[in-house]
């Protein structure tokens, strides 16, 4: 009577895998040694004049001094540090139930939105106001309106 097949195979992949198991052991260990084996130093990155990694710390006698006073800490957006300049124009349209209206400049025609709290008085369409300008969130606003 003939063998099953099965049980030949039974045989064959149990060897097949305890063999992977100790493969595997075996790549273990082979990566425990070769961690311990390096340093701290070995491992460090460092970064060049360009931006790129190295592994070559930089060389000292090339730094540069850098003046505190000169770095800009403002945002770009904001129009940098200039000072506000009084403004006059006359009131385009405003909209008392909303709260909001627009002043157009005398100078330069453009047109500058405002909301009723940026005026310590009672504004209507077509007064006579000076205001400032500053930047937000949609574009240029008018603000502090006399």
């Amino acid at each position: 009577m003939a063998r099953h097949e099965g049980a030949f195979n039974k045989k064959e992949s149990e060897k097949k895998r305890l063999q992977k198991r100790k493969e595997k052991e075996q790549r273990k260990e082979d990566r425990k040694a070769g961690k311990e084996g390096r340093t701290f130093e070995d491992m460090l990155a460092y970064v060049d004049e360009n931006g790129n990694l190295t592994t070559t710390p930089p060389d000292p006698n090339r730094k540069r001094a850098i003046n505190e006073a000169e770095i800009d800490l403002t945002s770009r957006n904001k129009g940098g540090s200039t000072p506000p300049s009084q403004r006059s124009g006359t009131v385009k349209y405003f909209d008392a139930a909303k709260g909001f209206g627009f002043i157009k400049d005398g100078q330069t025609a453009e047109e500058f939105f405002f909301h009723h709290k940026a005026a310590n008085f009672a504004i209507a369409q077509s007064d006579r106001v000076s205001f400032q300008t500053e930047m937000g969130p949609k574009g240029r606003n008018a603000v502090r309106i006399t």
